[in-house]
C-alpha cells in the first residue's frame, strides 16, 4: 500500500516523462503545500525559471481556492511580460480538482494558453 506521497511522487515521474517544457513551450509547474501554493514557468532544454509567482507574494487573507486562482492570475501576467503565451501544464503528480483546477483555469482566463 503506498502512502499519498509516495503515491503523487510515482504519478509525478510518469507525468514528467511525458511533459517537457521547451523555450517555445514551456513547462508550467505547480506546487502546492499544505498553506501556500507555487508555480513557475521553466525551460527544460536549460533548466531556467522564467516566470513564478506564489501566495507568499498576496498579502490579504484568503481560502486557499481563491488564492490559487489568485496565484494562477501573477503567473499569467508574469509569462506575459517574460513574452511567453503557450505553456505545457505539469500538475506535478496532484490531481486535476481543487485548488489545482483553480489555478490553471486562473492562467487560462489571464492569456495563457495549454
Amino acid at each position: 500500500m503506498l502512502s499519498r506521497e509516495q503515491r503523487r511522487l510515482k504519478i509525478k515521474t510518469r507525468v514528467r516523462g511525458k511533459v517537457h517544457g521547451s523555450p517555445e513551450r514551456p513547462r508550467l509547474s505547480v506546487f502546492r503545500s499544505n498553506k501556500q501554493i507555487y508555480a513557475q514557468v521553466i525551460d527544460d532544454t536549460t533548466g531556467t525559471t522564467l516566470a513564478s509567482a506564489s501566495s507568499l507574494k498576496i498579502e490579504e487573507k484568503l481560502p486557499k481556492k481563491e488564492m490559487a486562482a489568485k496565484v494562477g492570475e501573477l503567473i499569467a501576467q508574469s509569462a506575459k511580460e517574460a513574452g511567453i503565451e503557450t505553456v505545457r501544464f505539469d500538475r506535478n503528480g496532484y490531481l486535476y480538482h481543487g485548488r489545482i483546477k483553480e489555478l490553471a483555469d486562473a492562467a487560462r482566463k489571464g492569456g495563457l494558453k495549454f
